[in-house]
């Protein structure tokens, strides 16, 4: 279930703020947004797969923390990624 090591590379790339920077709260909130849509479409065919869905619910609460992080910290980074990544209204 985890992420390809090519996607994995391109997220980090696409979200990274300095060179070499792997984690930043940017590219966390990122590679788990990427989780947690593979485990939404999983989910449309294993229903009943309910110690994956547990996990969801851990990265979803996760997510939260670290979008809750970068807001308090930098509101404009917060803004941006949530705009790029399609999360909130």
């Amino acid at each position: 279930m985890a992420l390809e090591q090519t996607r994995k590379t391109e997220v980090i790339q696409k979200f990274s703020t300095h060179e070499g920077d792997t984690g930043s709260a940017e590219v966390q909130i990122a590679l788990l947004s990427e989780r947690i849509n593979q485990l939404t479409q999983h989910f449309g065919s294993h229903v009943k797969d309910h110690a994956s869905r547990r996990g969801l619910l851990r990265m979803v609460g996760r997510r939260r923390k670290l979008l809750n992080y970068l807001k308090k910290h930098n509101e404009d980074r917060y803004k941006s990624l949530i705009g790029e990544l399609g999360i909130r209204k």
